[in-house]
């Protein structure tokens, strides 16, 4: 009998360490948690109505998406450690003209306009969404996440996790100018 009450932890901490191992062998073949697929992709932006973040009186729909040049949507939150890392690439990329529309995801406002007065306020404009109904339009799993929108209000890439120059060189850069070009 006590031989047997061994034996259910031994097999627990087996299936266990297998489990481990094989998420580790998967990752280290190229699967990346951050690629999340989404079924948004090549298709217009889900309709919304959504204040603005630094003044509620001021209200936003899909016609942000709809100007004839690609933007880049940023889901953002102050209680998340990884916007805050990523923020001052987004800065620069604002300085270089990228425009970037952001969406403060289930976050306090008065918090969030603290935030971005201490680290500088990188979005052309800034949407509360408090509840978290766009994000869950959008599919997003969590802060931060960076969509690609074109000129005509389609997405075209989104990326989980931290915008930064590699990924921007890498995966986003070219969909930029790509759009870009053909929004003239």
């Amino acid at each position: 009998m006590r031989r047997n009450a061994l034996l259910v932890p031994l097999i627990i901490f087996t299936a266990i360490v297998i489990a481990l191992f094989w998420q580790l062998t998967r990752n280290a073949q190229g699967d990346d948690p951050t690629l999340l697929e989404s079924a948004l992709i090549g298709k217009t932006m889900p309709q919304f109505h959504l204040a603005s973040l630094t003044d509620p009186s001021q209200r936003f729909d899909n016609r942000v998406f709809m100007q004839g040049k690609p933007l880049l949507l940023n889901v953002w939150a102050t209680w998340c450690p990884t916007c805050r890392a990523e923020h001052q690439y987004l800065r620069q990329l604002a300085l270089e003209g990228v425009r970037v529309v952001g969406v403060n995801y289930k976050d306090n406002r008065q918090q969030a306009n603290a935030w971005l007065r201490e680290l500088g306020n990188s979005y052309i404009i800034n949407l509360d969404d408090g509840d978290g109904m766009f994000g869950l339009d959008l599919g997003v799993y969590g802060a931060p996440e960076t969509f690609l929108i074109d000129g005509n209000g389609v997405i075209r890439y989104r990326h989980a996790g931290e915008l930064n120059a590699e990924v921007w060189e890498r995966e986003m850069k070219p969909l930029w100018e790509r759009y870009s070009r053909e929004g003239r």
